[in-house]
């Protein structure tokens, strides 16, 4: 009916039947991404009035490893202290683009650097070699490279074994690898007993106080990027966002980096 008033109005057939099934006209699909900007510009309008209270939804998006071994053990503290604010989490390894979305606050890996957003570092990166406490005492720790040849050797596509050898390491030593796309899969292979993993630090520390996995190396590279808040700058004084940006950076600042390191 909505429809059928406005090709009234504008004295134009906006769609057709074909079928059970409806198609723009031409004139349609010219008007299409006019309307549709038009209602997330309402839209949004709607949600900048509605931000300053420290109440209804907040969106944020993140890494689905990053969501899963570090920020979701904390979140229930986050849910206690602002009971009324409804937290959503969206995650994907791609970065979104904050204003083509309803998204409102982002946590990102890199190096701080995106053109349009307000961008706070939270967390310094590490790589670090992990392994089940049994696999280490049957092999002993590595202090060279020559050390990992009992081991399989597992980790993901972002987290390579280049990224952890001296530059003059024999690479040939590194045969026996397995490789997975997503660097959670990495740290359940690990605590299964299936080899030695390369990993993040933030991803590994809770199951390392767990008991689950052990730290089998004291070589420890630190990441070429770090973990950052980033918003729009707009959006950088809305109360809630500023909630959960100052309570992202306190848990930062409680959480410890690997041993005999310290942060940037």
């Amino acid at each position: 009916m909505q429809l059928k008033a406005l090709e009234d109005y504008l004295q134009l057939p906006l769609l057709r039947r074909r079928g059970r099934n409806l198609v723009l006209t031409p004139e349609g699909e010219r008007l299409l991404p006019r309307v549709e900007r038009g209602l997330r510009e309402l839209e949004q309008a709607i949600d900048d009035a509605r931000a300053d209270r420290c109440e209804g939804q907040l969106s944020v998006t993140t890494l689905a490893s990053f969501m899963q071994q570090w920020l979701m053990p904390r979140l229930p503290d986050f849910q206690s202290r602002h009971p009324k604010l409804e937290l959503t989490i969206h995650t994907s390894a791609e970065a979104v683009d904050l204003r083509q979305s309803r998204l409102q606050a982002a946590i990102r890996m890199g190096r701080g650097h995106w053109p349009g957003l307000h961008a706070e570092k939270l967390l310094d990166e590490w790589l670090v070699l992990v392994c089940a406490p049994a696999l280490l005492a049957r092999h002993g720790p590595v202090r060279t490279t020559a050390d990992l040849r009992p081991y399989r050797l597992v980790h993901s596509t972002s987290e390579p074994w280049s990224s952890w050898l001296l530059d003059h390491d024999d690479q040939r030593d590194l045969a026996r690898t397995a490789l997975f796309d997503d660097s959670v899969t990495v740290i359940r292979a690990a605590e299964a007993g299936q080899g030695m993993a390369l990993a993040r630090w933030s991803l590994v520390d809770a199951e390392l106080r767990l008991g689950r996995l052990a730290l089998a190396s004291e070589r420890v590279v630190q990441s070429e990027f770090s973990y950052y808040f980033a918003c729009l700058a707009e959006y950088q004084n809305v109360e809630k966002v500023r909630l959960l940006r100052q309570w992202l950076a306190e848990q930062a600042r409680a959480f410890p980096p690997p041993p005999g390191t310290r942060p940037r």
